[in-house]
């Protein structure tokens, strides 16, 4: 007879449980789409927008070594909430909207459903976000703004922000103002735009009235643009109209906002900079956003980073916002990853 010392039950260590403590929820999705087999993954992956496709992937090579506890812990975690959702209305598309806007908030979701649901989006407007933006640009450049505006509207927002690099700079104002002022684009203006897309790719697919644009797409656009590109368009359409210009700012995230995120979500973020780069961008900061940033460091570690920084001497203008914006566009990747949480003013998720 077997005593209990042969029995195969395995054992989780303090190590395995620390381990998955450390995982991000992106990290743990990576190790599900491992378990699960290359076909299946591949199946699942395909779904996703280009983006999530990059992050998933970064994640999936990041956890290749997690030991073999980590894994069980993450699969039981996964079990255990599969057991807890399953009802009769899983299968539902009001299901899938309600959890996909509450894990992802609503301008996400509806991105995502875009691409889930094929009557929802254009198939050729689903391509351009696996384009790159040089290329997207060069097709674009000759189109009426309108049709430009509705265009960038449909990318996703860091993608929007590097097709407006390519485009030329007197352009620029411009489009962001018509996004801002987007709301409800007709079949007329849509069937304009699937004649363009089918130029370059085949389409069938039906077209409908779709919701996009409008001041919140602009400020998530513009939260991604370099800042020199950034002053010189707000500058613009501060000359054309004051209001609108306002309205865009007011729902654009600064980094100044950093100060309102919970502390968990900076430490998340701290750990995702370079120290150089922190530095450069707390020289032109608020005192409680460097506050903020000091407290979710050890006391050894934010004397050294203070001590580190006063050495550097005073910094450009221009090199200060430019590691400002750099440091938003990680926290907005991390934000979108489910890794943190941008707060404090509008939902900027």
């Amino acid at each position: 007879m077997a005593n209990k010392k042969d029995s195969v039950e395995p054992t989780m260590d303090l190590k395995d449980d620390e381990e998955f403590k450390t995982l991000s929820n992106t990290q743990k999705t990576a190790i599900i789409m491992m378990v699960l087999g290359e076909e299946e993954a591949a199946n699942v992956i395909s779904h996703l927008p280009p983006r999530e496709v990059q992050h998933l992937g970064a994640a999936m090579v990041s956890v290749a070594n997690v030991s073999q506890g980590a894994v069980d812990l993450v699969l039981d975690e996964f079990v255990l909430t599969m057991k807890q959702q399953t009802n009769l209305s899983m299968g539902t598309s009001d299901y899938v909207q309600r959890v996909l806007t509450k894990a992802l908030g609503e301008d996400k979701a509806a991105s995502v459903l875009n691409r889930i649901i094929p009557t929802r989006a254009s198939r050729g407007l689903d391509i351009l976000n696996w384009m790159d933006s040089r290329s997207i640009a060069e097709m674009i450049r000759g189109e009426h703004p309108q049709i430009i505006s509705i265009i960038i509207s449909f990318l996703e927002h860091e993608l929007a922000a590097d097709v407006l690099h390519f485009l030329p700079e007197e352009l620029r104002p411009e489009i962001i103002m018509r996004v801002a002022q987007l709301e409800t684009i007709q079949p007329e203006a849509l069937e304009e735009l699937e004649t363009i897309m089918q130029k370059q790719f085949s389409s069938n697919s039906a077209v409908k009235s779709s919701n996009v644009g409008g001041v919140t797409q602009a400020a998530k656009i513009m939260n991604f643009t370099k800042s020199e590109m950034e002053t010189q368009i707000m500058g613009n359409l501060m000359e054309r109209d004051e209001d609108l210009t306002g309205r865009i700012q007011d729902n654009m995230f600064v980094f100044d906002n950093l100060e309102g995120v919970d502390a968990r979500s900076i430490q998340v973020l701290i750990r995702n900079i370079e120290t150089d780069q922190l530095m450069v961008a707390l020289k032109g900061a608020d005192d409680l956003v460097k506050d903020k940033f000091l407290e979710n460091m050890s006391k050894r570690a934010g004397e050294l980073f203070l001590d580190d920084m006063e050495a550097k001497g005073p910094m450009r203008i221009s090199e200060v916002e430019e590691a400002q914006k750099d440091i938003l566009r990680t926290a907005r990747r991390l934000s979108d990853a489910g890794e943190m949480m941008l707060g404090g003013g509008a939902d900027f998720v």
